[in-house]
């Protein structure tokens, strides 16, 4: 984006000579250019008006700027001072980082601008409230797995919008199974063996029973493990398929694990579904306490 900055000095025609002058430089004299600067340009030179212009203005061009006119009388001059604003700019932020919980983190993000923009950090969660830091720089201390997540640096000066880059904070920690349940399977069915478990890095799982290791492509079994969860399936559940079974989530900042029982249940049979129950039993006539027949009064409950 250019800026262009025009400086108008209104006369008359008793002026007999004019300039435009910088601090002590004198930028034009008449029509005469006395600066070297490419950027100034002179727009008008009437008998009215008197106006250069300044392409690309930047910071360098703050200061006083006067309009010097000779009349028969005596000189005149007219003066304005030039501030140059500046949107902010982050010139140089964190780069994004990974740490083990409990560790300890410093954040920097540096910005220029004019006025000096001021500087926030805002955590980029849910649970978040408000900025985390008014300040450059952004401490940490015992970083836990909840303060994990893209972190916000925001400049401002209210020349322009705020401009914000972000710093993704990755915090590392060992394996915990927060989910993992016994299951009852009758002979013959499908069973299924679940065990989650959260971590960064993503958790390896290992199933065994007894000591073990049950591994892919074993007979009858089918060991599915993703990002937070292993499975392990029993596609024809045998008797010999029951027992205790251990789940191990591990990754480089130590593991743990879990033992998960596949039991034996009955296989429902009609004989068990209808045991009790109205249509299980033989029909027996109901006598009903009451008889329309002989009192008027009763009532008959339905």
């Amino acid at each position: 984006i250019i800026f262009l900055l025009s400086l108008r000095c209104s006369v008359d025609n008793r002026v007999t000579r004019v300039a435009w002058l910088n601090r002590s430089s004198i930028l034009y004299a008449g029509n005469d250019k006395w600066c070297l600067d490419p950027r100034v340009v002179l727009l008008s030179n009437t008998k009215t008006e008197y106006s250069i212009q300044i392409q690309d203005v930047d910071v360098y061009d703050e200061g006083p700027y006067t309009c010097s006119v000779q009349t028969d009388n005596h000189p005149k001059t007219s003066r304005v001072h030039l501030i140059v604003q500046v949107s902010p700019k982050i010139v140089e932020i964190s780069s994004d980082i990974s740490i083990n919980e409990g560790g300890n983190i410093s954040l920097t993000c540096i910005a220029t601008g004019r006025p000096d923009p001021t500087i926030t950090w805002r955590h980029i969660s849910p649970k978040a409230v408000g900025f985390v830091s008014e300040d450059e720089y952004l401490e940490i201390t015992g970083i836990t797995r909840e303060q994990s997540g893209e972190y916000e640096c925001s400049a401002s000066n209210d020349v322009a919008t705020p401009v914000v880059r972000r710093v993704k904070v990755t915090v590392n920690y060992p394996p915990y199974i927060s989910d993992a349940k016994s299951t009852g399977v009758p002979v013959g069915q499908k069973g299924i063996l679940q065990c989650e478990a959260s971590a960064v890095p993503a958790a390896e799982f290992q199933w065994y029973k007894d000591d073990k290791r049950l591994v892919e492509g074993q007979k009858g079994v089918k060991v599915e493990s993703k990002a937070f969860f292993s499975r392990l399936t029993f596609f024809n559940v045998s008797e010999q398929d029951y027992g205790n079974y251990t789940c191990v989530a591990s990754n480089k900042l130590g593991n743990t694990n879990v033992s998960i029982i596949l039991y034996e249940i009955s296989e429902p049979t009609s004989s068990t579904l209808f045991q009790d129950t109205p249509l299980g039993k033989e029909a027996e006539p109901e006598i009903h306490p009451c008889s329309l027949e002989i009192q008027p009064a009763c009532v008959m409950r339905l």
